[in-house]
């Protein structure tokens, strides 16, 4: 129940996050469009009082591409392409407008461009052309581009650390966690307690606070045996027969050899002894 819980909040956490970076930059080309418009109306303004003229309309901006729109007007008009130019840098750093853009006056009626200029931070790559030059009176469009355009919360860069993070955490909470999660699944089920140590005969092995001590059969068969019979003396004829009979040759110092490699697999819990009874055999002694 926790794992699918944890499950639902990481895949919601995402779902919600995708949702935000793509919905955000629709709404900033939605606000960038209004106030677009806005001042490019008020450009249209200015150069028509530039022309002494407080009474013809500039005609509804339009929007010819994400980032490129159009001023016209009701009636000719005639101006120096260096108003024009000053009139637009003005209007643009009121509003912390985009610094990179491209202005283009097209004659309405044979559709040609009269004047045209380029903007850039990189004053290199500014071009504004014979300023000085009077465009005789005629009826104009004026195009204007904005150039390198980037949303303001275009944090497409978020989502390589995001999801990598997010990957990253469900990696590490439900894979690198499974295996204690067995452990203490067999624990609880097949081990038995033996001190700190948890002893699990069918697998042939300790485990000590989720660390697994391998066994070999035959100190798992001894181990056993000590187990069952905790605080008592058990023979050394008794673990022979029980460990080897039937399961091949037994040399005479091969019981020895086992007990001292259990001793060194048992030494982490000082509560666990086991003992050397002389003449008689062995006894696990374990403290409560």
């Amino acid at each position: 129940m926790k794992q699918n819980r944890s499950v639902s909040i990481l895949f919601l956490a995402i779902v919600v996050f995708f949702s935000w970076g793509f919905a955000n930059p629709q709404k900033d080309k939605t606000d960038f469009s209004e106030r677009a418009k806005i001042a490019l109306r008020e450009v249209g303004n200015q150069l028509l009082l530039s022309n002494k003229d407080s009474v013809s309309l500039v005609l509804p901006i339009l929007k010819i591409d994400d980032f490129k729109y159009q001023i016209s007007f009701e009636k000719p008009l005639s101006f120096e392409p260096n108003t024009l130019v000053e009139i637009i840098k003005e209007t643009f750093e009121k509003i912390n407008f985009p610094k990179n853009y491209r202005v283009e006056v097209i004659e309405i009626s044979s559709n040609e461009v009269g004047y045209s200029y380029q903007v850039n931070v990189e004053k290199e790559k500014t071009i504004i052309p014979c300023t000085g030059r009077f465009l005789p009176e005629n009826k104009y469009k004026i195009e204007v581009k904005f150039l390198d355009v980037k949303s303001s919360s275009n944090n497409m860069w978020l989502f390589y650390i995001f999801i990598p993070l997010i990957l990253g955490i469900f990696y590490r909470r439900f894979y690198l966690n499974k295996k204690p999660s067995e452990t203490q699944e067999i624990t609880s089920e097949n081990g038995t307690h033996l001190g700190i140590f948890q002893f699990f005969p069918e697998q042939n092995k300790l485990v000590k606070k989720a660390i697994e001590i391998n066994l070999s059969k035959k100190e798992c068969e001894i181990l056993s045996i000590f187990v069952a019979n905790q605080n008592q003396i058990i023979k050394r004829e008794e673990l022979t027969k029980k460990v080897w009979e039937d399961n091949g040759v037994f040399v005479g110092r091969s019981l020895d050899t086992y007990i001292s490699k259990l001793r060194k697999k048992l030494k982490a819990d000082s509560s666990i002894k086991l003992k050397n009874i002389h003449g008689v055999g062995y006894k696990m002694e374990i403290k409560n």
